[in-house]
Formats: structure tokens, sequence, C-alpha cells
């Protein structure tokens, strides 16, 4: 159990600005998981614009939401 949270969050906080970010395993990381959509037979999409309006409902609601609340 956390009993400090700022503490953990400030201890997160400085190992991510320690870490460097290594761009070939990323590239690696982005490579795979786009031939195991391709394989999937999630990507290419036949229909790029299939349910767009559902994403833009969506997005409205989303957009429409204050960020205070």
């Amino acid at each position: 159990m956390v009993k400090n949270k700022r503490k953990l969050q400030k201890l997160e906080d400085e190992l991510i600005r320690q870490e460097k970010a290594d761009v070939i395993k990323n590239f690696r990381l982005v490579e795979a998981m786009y031939e195991e959509a391709v394989a999937m037979g999630a990507f290419p999409m036949k229909d790029p614009l299939s349910g767009i309006e559902v994403d833009i409902q969506i997005a409205k609601v989303v957009n429409s939401v204050s960020d205070s609340s």
C-alpha cells in the first residue's frame, strides 16, 4: 500500500527522466505491432472511413466535458 503518493510520483517521474529513449527498440516494437495487425487482418483497413460517424460522436462528447470535472 502506498502511503505517500507524492513521493512515489516524484520517484517515478525521476526514473522516467533518467531513462534514455531507445529509438531502435521503439522502432522494432512499432514494426512488430504493425506486423501483428496485418496478420490479424486489422490493418490495412478495407474502408478507412468505416465507423467514422461513431468516432466523431465520441469525440464530440469527450471534448464537451470540461477539464475541471
